[in-house]
């Protein structure tokens, strides 16, 4: 299970990277596993001003759909367009072709709710 020590978590799997004010978010190695294929990937509008925990785009895979939760505050900067014509990036390559979207953060604290590798590891083990 690849867990890049790098990265923040929140415990509904997805992901984040902070490069100074703006976050890269996608889903997990785990999560990806779990849902099998990625068929379809539904972006958030870019300027849509998300809180914590908000569903923010869908992942669909041949098994199901899954909300996809904002893990901090922010406003959609950018949405991975390559993952709306490609899905299957999301399960060949989730912590680098295929992220879902950036956030501006809104309240960078918010980073200090989530789990570092170690904890996301313990969670999923």
């Amino acid at each position: 299970m690849n867990v890049p020590q790098n990265l923040r978590y929140n415990t509904s799997h997805e992901w984040v990277l902070v490069d100074g004010d703006i976050a890269t978010i996608g889903i997990s190695d785990h999560a990806q596993e779990e849902l099998t294929d990625v068929v379809f990937v539904e972006l958030p509008p870019v300027g849509k001003t998300v809180d914590a925990g908000d569903p923010t785009a869908v992942v669909e895979s041949v098994k199901a759909a899954s909300d996809i939760y904002s893990p901090i505050s922010g406003e959609v900067v950018e949405a991975n367009e390559a993952v709306e014509a490609d899905p299957s990036l999301v399960n060949t390559d989730p912590y680098g072709a295929g992220w879902i979207f950036k956030l501006k953060i809104k309240d960078a604290a918010q980073l200090d709710s989530l789990l570092d590798a170690a904890g996301y590891e313990a969670m999923i083990a």
